[in-house]
Parts: structure tokens; sequence; C-alpha cells
């Protein structure tokens, strides 16, 4: 070597130790350090998880800051092929409360492959599902370690950081086509603790969620954790402990079936809205799992439930407004807060509705009208309206001089404590979604029902159901046993 070639190594050799490991990347190294080492994690293609827990019944237990409701979930296991971004889940759930899907054990199988995800029904047949399964299958893969860092260390992610927030380091890490997850870690031990992502919920709006790791244990040379737990929010909605993980370096086989790849992904449903006609002004909304009711007074309008989704309650509202063209829709009365019954409650405050409920339900809805919906902007985001509201706690009266409509709170109820039915004394009419479904393999609330129809002493001769048909208080009296 001669002189200035042996000068220039030099000079490149020293100026390459002075050059310092920008942050991101020197935390991103102590992190990987810390599991094991980047070597090791890159070496894992497949990573098995199984054990046993809960689901929380978010949104939809006795209220909504309730926590006793919730789903033993056993038989878990969650495969994850960390080269092609494909996982495979199935559990089983048993509930721990009255289900108006009965108390039996159901069991779930589901699955991500890159952007088709798909479902396998009880009869293995295979369902490919839409856009919304498949952001929150993407969430639930990188929502642990192995496969955030898998994905930083490979390059197939971009990283910002770190910052500093009392004992725990975090690291925001983008992944192409799965968006930013902020891993925050120990300071002492740079063991992930938590994940962080954005995500957008049709009642909640734009949601944060989180997955806190802990109980780390040694599996062949990965420090692993063995608990997680996950959380809407502030609301916490599953928890698993695990037994010990299995890695293996050889990829495992969890390509979509061909029925979910071959087909196309699903669009939005189409919305089938029928009137039925219960009595002179009064009419059934139905045309699929939820319904709603309409009922004219001399001067307005007022409807009965929004539920399902946005698109649904839109749907149902010009509806509404072709039965009546000639007069204004002006206000809604919400049964209770359950997710699926009201997820088009904002759709009905961008359209100008006022919102009547049973006390409890109040703060709740208060909370979801002033949520920011930015994720996925729907039509009070872009539109604000004021919210109008007005709640009761045992009943309250709607009339004119053409119809008189009781609102009463259904109390006691073993499926929501704020949940109430509409009585049209002239009709001899009960309008009620949950508390009965005709047709229902169970109906494990419908004897409070009756119940509060007795202690009342309300005249009715048929009910309209929001879940089902129109029936006669037969059909609620044959579904009590003993009544």
């Amino acid at each position: 070597m001669n002189r200035s070639l042996s000068f220039t190594v030099l000079v490149v050799a020293a100026l390459t130790a002075c050059t310092p490991t920008p942050p991101e990347q020197q935390t991103l190294t102590n992190i990987a350090d810390a599991l094991g080492g980047r070597d090791r994690i890159l070496a894992v293609h497949t990573l098995t998880l199984e054990g046993e827990g809960m689901n929380w019944n978010v949104g939809q237990d006795m209220t909504m800051d309730a926590t006793g409701q919730t789903f033993a979930v056993t038989g878990y296991k969650r495969e994850l092929d960390l080269d092609a971004v494909r996982m495979r889940v199935q559990q089983t759930r048993t509930p721990n409360f009255l289900y108006y899907q009965g108390q039996a054990a159901q069991t779930q199988r589901f699955g991500l492959d890159g952007d088709v995800a798909y479902s396998i029904g009880a009869n293995d047949a295979v369902t490919r599902n839409g856009r919304s399964a498949m952001v929150d299958r993407r969430t639930e893969y990188f929502h642990h370690p192995v496969t955030l860092l898998r994905a930083a260390l490979n390059n197939a992610a971009t990283v910002a950081g770190p910052r500093s927030e009392g004992n725990e380091t975090w690291l925001d890490i983008t992944v192409p086509d799965a968006g930013t997850f902020s891993l925050a870690v120990d300071a002492q031990s740079n063991l992930p603790a938590r994940v962080r992502s954005r995500g957008a919920h049709p009642n909640l709006g734009d949601v944060v969620i989180e997955t806190e790791f802990s109980d780390y244990a040694e599996v062949d040379g990965l420090n692993l954790p063995q608990r997680f737990v996950t959380s809407i929010d502030r609301y916490r909605s599953t928890e698993m402990r695990l037994s010990r993980p299995t890695l293996s370096a050889s990829a495992a086989d969890l390509a979509a079936p061909a029925e979910a790849r071959d087909a196309a992904a699903p669009g939005a449903p189409a919305i089938n809205v029928v009137a039925e006609v219960v009595a002179p002004g009064v009419w059934l909304l139905a045309g699929q799992s939820h319904h709603s009711a309409l009922i004219e007074f001399a001067d307005h309008l007022v409807l009965v439930e929004a539920p399902q989704s946005e698109a649904r309650t839109l749907a149902v509202i010009a509806k509404a407004r072709e039965l009546v063209p000639g007069k204004r829709l002006t206000q809604l009365i919400s049964s209770h807060f359950h997710f699926d019954h009201t997820a088009g409650i904002r759709a009905a405050v961008a359209e100008g509705l006022s919102v009547i409920t049973q006390d409890g339900n109040v703060a709740y809805v208060e909370d979801v009208i002033r949520r920011p919906h930015t994720e996925q902007p729907d039509a009070l985001q872009r539109q604000p309206q004021p919210l109008t509201i007005e709640g009761f706690r045992d009943s309250k009266v709607l009339e004119d001089t053409t119809r008189r409509v009781e609102l009463y709170h259904l109390s006691g109820n073993p499926h929501a404590d704020t949940l109430l039915a509409a009585y049209l004394p002239a009709e001899r009419v009960l309008i009620q979604v949950d508390a009965f479904s005709p047709g229902a393999p169970v109906n494990p609330y419908a004897a409070n029902l009756l119940e509060q129809i007795r202690a009342r002493k309300l005249q009715v001769n048929r009910i309209v159901s929001l879940h089902g048909p129109i029936v006669p208080l037969a059909e609620l009296v044959k579904a009590v046993p003993a009544s």
C-alpha cells in the first residue's frame, strides 16, 4: 500500500469512528439488545402465541364505564408469519353474563394475509372481510415487540425520536400501509412497555389503541412478554396471559384460503330501508338487522333509534322524509347507549335532530358528539351542528292534539341500565329493542320487559321490535317461562 493510499484509509476510518449513531438508531439498537439482539430477532420467521385471558364487553355492558361483563377466552392461538405479514387467530369465548346469543362458548377463527382479512365460520365457510377488519388486524399484528422491531430493523419502517416521558423512552415507528406505532420502553431495562397507535371508531371517533407488555421471560434467546393488556382509549378490551411462545426459523403456511384471496374486497353494504305501516302515522323502518320507527305528530316527525352506522341512519332519515314530505323531522329517541344502537347518532345530529334519552345516556351522547372524527371524517365532522339533548329519569310524555307517546325507563333490565321503551296508548303499541327479539333462540331480558308492562298497567296489543317483526303481546308472554 503506498503512502497516500494509507493516509486516505486512515482518514476515512477516523471519520467513520467519529460519526455519531443517530439517536433513534441507537435507541432501536438498545431495544433490540434488551430483547436478545438484532440477529436473533431477524432469525425468527414464525412466532406462535398461545394462552388464555378475557375480553371486556366494551360499549355493550350495563353502563359505558362498567367492566363486569367479560368473555373468558380459552384455546387462544395467534400465529404470525414475520416475513409475509400474515396472521391467523383462533379462540373460544364464553360470556360470564346474560347474552342474547346464549351462554354457550363461541369459537372464532380469523386471519390476515397482506391486505386480505378473512374469517372462517363454524362450517369452515371462508368469508373475506372488509377494509375495517383488515386495518384492525394489521394493528393487532404490529402490537407486539418482535413484529414491530423486525419491521424497523429490516428497514421496512422509518424510525423517529427518541423522546422521554417519565421513566419511559418513546420511539415512533412508521410502517408503510400500517401507520405509525409509538413504542415506549423502560428507560432502565430498554424492554418494551407499551405500544400505541391511532385508529378510527364509528362511535368514539379518533381513538388511541394501546397494548401493555409485561411478565417478560427468556424464550430461545429472546426476552418476550407473557402478558398483554389492550385498551381502546380509556376502555380496557383484552387481557391475555400466554404460555411459552414458540419461535421458528422456518415460515408457517399462513396464506389466506383461496376463497378469501380470490374474492373481491367487499365494499360498503347496500342499505335497505323497508317501511311497514304499524298504525296511521306510525311506521316500522326495517330492512336489515337493526330497525328504527317513525312517529308522526301534528307538525313534526319523531324518529326512534339511529342504529348500526351513519349510512343506515342517513338512509332511514331520507325514508322518513319521503314518507311524510310536508313535515320536519325534529327529534330522535335513543333507546340506550350500546354501540350498535348509537353508531348513527352523530348523523342524526348532523341532520338537525335533537336527542331524547334516559338520563344515564346523556353524558355518553354528549361525549360521542364532541369527539373529533378526523381519521375518518363523518357527516358531523364535515358539518358541525350543536347538540340539543333532553334526558328523563323514569318517564316522559310527548303529546300534541294528534298523538301521545309515553317513554319509560326499563329499570332493572339486565341488558343495559338505561334501556327505554316507547308506548303509544291509543294504538296499544310498544316500541322496544333488545329487551325482546321475536324469533331469537333465547330472550334473557324479556322477563323484565313483561314485568314492566304489567307493573305500569300498559294496555299493549302489539310489540314493535327493532330487531324483528311486529308481534302480538302473546309472543312476549310465551318467551317468558312461567309468566
